[in-house]
């Protein structure tokens, strides 16, 4: 089959070839010499933009650029001024790849990455994809996304698909009677893998669950699922590999970085450390060492068109004790710094904890579809979800009692039966959202 993927990528002028020689080089690198790779890539990212950055340089300031903990810590803030006030000498919006992140986080901004930099993105990513035999220019992916609905932005997006081999699924309607068709399209196309959204991917899960359908039976040309942009629970994943009858993979990453992490078939969280180096970072900007509960902060080794350098991607998390410079593990990914519920004790806590409790009493019975949590005031939650039956008062009353005993007590909730949830224009659904300032 001819590449038409990778001939596209050619086209746009992203140097492959180049690329895939230096990412092979970096993993034949042996661990005893790892460290002193990522020490010298730092190193030299930074003299890079302090000599040609005038953005980086004016943050950086007196600071020692020879401490590497001493260097400012990049927030997305940083980033809200014009792109060209951003770039390095020598590069233009003519010479490098422009995009622009989705605004989960609540502060979107346009970035920039030089071609050689986002060809290595690439490479990384069809290395991981290699480890469950997907090739980009020979498998079909079935892809669970949004996608713009205007007549140009929709045009785009579909001939990227037909030049990425995959066929995709619009997620802003998925009632049954869409997940039916899905099923269909299943039984007609010889997907070779499923990617997109965790949550669009679950609901697909379950309604396959409700027809007591094993999708590899159906499709048996399937051969892994991966999911992206949102948590992806423990059980969740169970019910996906059930269901699915094939591997189901985690894959954690920032379009203005890269491939973060990917689950290998070891079933770890692996970290790309040929590309980015991650830290974790207290309150105080120290670092963290290995198991301890941090702010991830990730600095991009290649890019020389825009610095990322100890960029703060609004992420928690913690790197196992078992990871190395070589291969860092994550070990666990909380969610982001702002989905934290601020409550009337004046303690913190994650909003994902909410996420758990209810889940785990609410999900049971298989009622309840999904759902989100919004904090509107200090002491009061709002639960919006979609499913077959209205919640009853046991079901409510166990979560209120579940809430009280992980979190603290006079806390308000309403609950909110809604037909469907609303999610970004991307199509992601936000699980927790604090409305408190």
């Amino acid at each position: 089959m001819f590449p038409l993927f990778h001939f596209s990528l050619w086209l746009k002028g992203f140097p492959l070839k180049k690329a895939a020689n230096e990412f092979e080089k970096i993993q034949a690198i042996s661990e005893d010499n790892y460290q002193n790779y990522v020490e010298a890539k730092r190193n030299e990212i930074v003299a890079f933009h302090l000599q040609y950055n005038a953005t980086y340089k004016a943050l950086v300031g007196n600071k020692n650029p020879d401490n590497w903990e001493e260097l400012p810590i990049m927030t997305k803030k940083d980033f809200q001024k014009p792109l060209v006030e951003r770039l390095s000498e020598g590069y233009t919006p003519k010479n490098i790849y422009v995009n622009k992140t989705s605004g989960s986080s609540g502060d979107p901004f346009i970035f920039a990455k030089d071609k050689f930099s986002h060809a290595l993105t690439w490479v990384n990513i069809f290395d991981r994809f290699g480890w469950y035999n997907i090739n980009f220019n020979s498998s079909l992916q079935a892809r669970f996304y949004g996608i713009p609905l205007d007549f140009v932005g929709n045009t785009k997006e579909r001939i990227k698909d037909l030049l990425s081999h995959r066929y995709r699924f619009p997620i802003f309607d998925l009632s049954d009677k869409v997940l039916e068709s899905v099923l269909v399209k299943f039984e007609q196309k010889r997907f070779d893998y499923i990617n997109g959204y965790t949550s669009s991917i679950v609901l697909f899960a379950k309604f396959l669950q409700q027809k007591n359908i094993i999708l590899k039976t159906v499709c048996p040309t399937l051969k892994c699922c991966v999911v992206t942009s949102e948590m992806l629970f423990e059980d969740d994943k169970e019910l996906l590999e059930k269901q699915f009858g094939v591997p189901v993979v985690n894959e954690y990453g920032a379009s203005e970085l890269d491939l973060i992490a990917f689950q290998n078939p070891q079933g770890e969280w692996q970290v790309n450390s040929e590309t980015l180096f991650v830290e974790i970072l207290d309150e105080e900007n120290k670092v963290l060492p290995y198991g301890k509960e941090g702010r991830v902060v990730i600095t991009s080794l290649y890019n020389k068109a825009h610095p990322f350098i100890r960029y703060d991607i609004g992420d928690v998390g913690i790197l196992d004790e078992k990871s190395t410079f070589k291969k860092p593990i994550l070990k666990k990914l909380i969610g982001r710094t702002n989905d934290i519920a601020i409550l009337p004790s004046g303690k913190k806590s994650p909003g994902l904890t909410f996420y758990y409790v209810t889940k785990s009493i609410i999900e049971d019975d298989g009622n309840v579809k999904e759902f989100v949590i919004k904090q509107t005031k200090i002491d009061t939650f709002d639960i919006e979800y979609v499913s077959q039956h209205e919640l009853t008062l046991g079901q409510i009353q166990n979560i209120e009692k579940a809430i009280t005993t992980y979190l603290e007590t006079g806390l308000t909730f309403t609950f909110t039966r809604k037909e469907k949830l609303e999610r970004s224009k991307s199509g992601k659904l936000k699980q927790f959202v604090s409305l408190v300032k």
